[in-house]
């Protein structure tokens, strides 16, 4: 009888491919160019930080220490009560009101006007670009509004804040109040949140929409149960950006307002005056007032990212 050889099958190895040395150089160059980048925008965040727990005394230092050599907390409490100030901070006399009536401004003005904004926003950018609702100029007619500087449209806005509105509706009140500048930051917006929206919606396959219609879906059950969650990440993305200019917005709020709805950019403001230059609690307010866009940001992160890939979608 043949006898049949039993063979073993041999593994081998695959090696990695090795980079070459232009590809080594190109990757280091990327890396140095990244790190630089990453340098110039934290750079001022970690000097702010520094200033922040920092005395007087080492505000204006020569040459200027990244990190303080008498670190305080002095510049945080002396926001909340400026009339109790600690420490070093007790130099600083006449300065700011307290920072919460700001904050709870800014944290009912901004977060409303946002959700008014994308939400009509979205709605306006559906009908553009499915039923082409104002032709093609319609889209380019609301962006008009961010196409003018903002000190333009200061004047007039006051003029009918202060007197026109009065007059026609005596029992309403929009001068430094919070229902004034949500109106106004939801007008100044909403063109944005229609260009970012309507961007998504055009990457939506209309034949998933059309397919539920002839199903019976009627066109607002297509438009929540089949639109709204493919683009859910688009208007993620629009929100937090939304949320950024009003949440940051300086000129309207500070000329708009004079007591009672004085938002946190502007009592950033008033750390600097004729009593002198407060750097410390500017720094620390500034910080401070960094935190709620951060933590919106990690948490939509998600839909972050899908948004801003959403144009990979295709029909």
């Amino acid at each position: 009888m043949a006898e049949t050889a039993v063979t073993t099958p041999t593994v081998t190895s695959v090696a990695r491919p090795r980079l070459s040395a232009r590809a080594w150089v190109g990757t280091l160059l990327r890396l140095l160019v990244a790190v630089g980048i990453a340098i110039v925008f934290l750079l001022p965040v970690l000097w702010m930080l520094s200033i922040s727990f920092k005395p007087p005394t080492e505000w204006l230092e020569y040459p200027p220490t990244l990190i303080p050599k008498e670190p305080l907390i002095g510049n945080y409490t002396f926001l909340f009560n400026p009339g109790n100030p600690e420490g070093a901070i007790a130099v600083m006399t006449g300065a700011a009101e307290p920072v919460m009536p700001a904050f709870i401004n800014s944290l009912i003005i901004a977060p409303v006007a946002t959700v008014f904004s994308v939400i009509i926003g979205f709605l306006a950018a559906y009908a553009v670009s499915r039923f082409r609702v104002g032709g093609n100029f319609m889209p380019f007619f609301t962006l008009t509004t961010r196409m003018f500087p903002p000190v333009a449209f200061a004047v007039p806005l006051l003029v009918y804040y202060s007197a026109v509105i009065p007059s026609v509706i005596p029992g309403l009140r929009l001068y430094d109040t919070r229902l004034g500048l949500i109106l106004m930051y939801i007008a100044f917006t909403v063109a944005f949140a229609l260009w970012m929206t309507k961007g998504f919606i055009d990457g939506v396959p209309r034949h998933i929409e059309e397919a539920a219609i002839l199903d019976g879906a009627s066109r607002w059950r297509v438009l929540f149960t089949i639109t709204l969650p493919l683009v859910r990440g688009g208007l993620a993305a629009t929100t937090l950006f939304i949320f950024i200019l009003t949440w940051t917005e300086f000129l309207f709020a500070l000329i708009f307002t004079q007591r009672y709805a004085i938002t946190v950019p502007v009592q950033v403001s008033h750390y600097a005056g004729a009593i002198g230059r407060f750097y410390g609690p500017q720094a620390a307010l500034g910080i401070l007032a960094s935190l709620p866009v951060v933590i919106a940001g990690y948490l939509i992160q998600r839909h972050l990212v899908t948004g801003f890939t959403f144009g990979l979608i295709r029909e």
